[in-house]
């Protein structure tokens, strides 16, 4: 717990510095309100990454200081992280780097974890034993694409105040709880530190969204959420290849169900951005009952609404990774329910039919 208090407060400080000075960061700031995925009615710093990213950092610090043992993995994680942030953060001030760029440097992150600390996916674990990945040309690739598919996965569902946010609270608890169960310190202090400065971002975030998390913060927590899921299955077998799998199964869903829908569905590139992804649907389909459309307050009602619906998808998910974290068939029964339940979900919205329990209605 000293871990997460110290990465906690150093986050809220260094947030509310960063939104203090926000002018010094006009070129970050979100002022465009009319794109598909704007739900926002002033402008507002998209860097809150920086503070994130600083105060792991200096909580990282004071833990290598407190348990020298780990200096080597905790420095090698932070420098393969920081090129996947890079990328993000220059994006949130220039608006210049590409999704392709992006992604490219968070997959070269990979590697170089892969190739620095180890972080690699070597085995897969089934109901009836173990498939054993023994080739590099084999682990490589699937490694890189599970990392940066990950990282991107998180930044997709960075869509409203909060909801990115406490969705990788909630899995670096996770990790930090199976850490505890198979005795991983490493693991434990480094889910600790990032839930500690993701929430103390949050706190300035949600509800009202003084600052957002921008790209550099969403490719930061997703590359860390990737690597420390892989490590903590890779130095611990008991913890089954599946457990990060359903952990992470959310954003991961979410990003390749989008990819098809705009690729098979719509005839459009899957980079291509668009206001119907199952957050916006909530956001646009279901809130809206409870607070209105298109008024400043009500807007910022509705964004604040939406994420606890997301929250409660999430969960749906980490609660059972987990109780199961060992238990494989179990971990794969999951994964495929909330795979079914999120595709009815979606299909239910998408078609004006939201189920009724779903609706927050208005009140006089």
């Amino acid at each position: 717990m000293f871990s997460f208090l110290i990465s906690f407060f150093s986050s809220a400080l260094l947030t509310l510095l960063v939104i203090k000075q926000s002018r010094l960061h006009g070129p970050a700031l979100d002022a465009d309100f009319h794109g598909v995925q704007k739900v926002h009615v002033h402008a507002v710093a998209r860097i809150g990454g920086l503070p994130i990213f600083m105060a792991v950092l200096i909580s990282a610090g004071i833990s290598i200081w407190r348990v020298p043992e780990m200096t080597t993995t905790m420095l090698s994680l932070l420098l393969c992280a920081s090129v996947a942030f890079a990328g993000g953060i220059v994006e949130d001030y220039t608006g210049a780097v590409s999704p392709s760029r992006r992604l490219l440097l968070t997959m070269t992150a990979a590697a170089l974890a892969w190739w620095l600390i180890g972080a690699r996916l070597n085995r897969i674990d089934m109901p009836f034993g173990v498939l054993s990945l023994h080739y590099a040309w084999l682990m490589l690739p699937l490694t890189v694409l599970a990392v940066a598919g990950i990282a991107n996965a998180v930044n997709i569902i960075d869509g409203f105040n909060g909801l990115a946010s406490v969705v990788s609270i909630c899995m670096m608890v996770s990790l930090a709880y199976v850490a505890v169960q198979v005795n991983d310190v490493f693991i434990v202090v480094a889910a600790l530190i990032m839930a500690g400065a993701t929430a103390g971002f949050l706190i300035w975030n949600y509800p009202v969204g003084l600052i957002f998390l921008g790209d550099g913060g969403a490719y930061f927590i997703g590359f860390m959420l990737a690597e420390l899921a892989l490590l903590l299955v890779i130095r611990n077998p008991q913890v089954s290849t599946w457990y990060p799998v359903l952990l992470l199964i959310y954003p991961a869903f979410e990003t390749v169900f989008s990819a098809y829908r705009r690729m098979f569905l719509r005839g459009q590139s899957p980079a291509m951005p668009d206001g119907i992804h199952l957050h916006s649907l909530i956001f646009r389909r279901v809130v809206q009952w409870a607070v209105g459309r298109k008024e400043g307050r009500a807007l910022m009602r509705r964004n604040a609404l939406t994420s606890p619906y997301l929250w409660a998808l999430s969960l749906m998910a980490v609660i059972p990774a987990s109780l199961f974290w060992r238990h494989t068939g179990l971990l794969i029964s999951c994964a495929l329910l909330f795979m079914l339940i999120y595709t009815w979900l979606y299909a239910r919205i998408v078609r004006f039919r939201s189920p009724r329990w779903l609706i927050w209605r208005k009140r006089d």
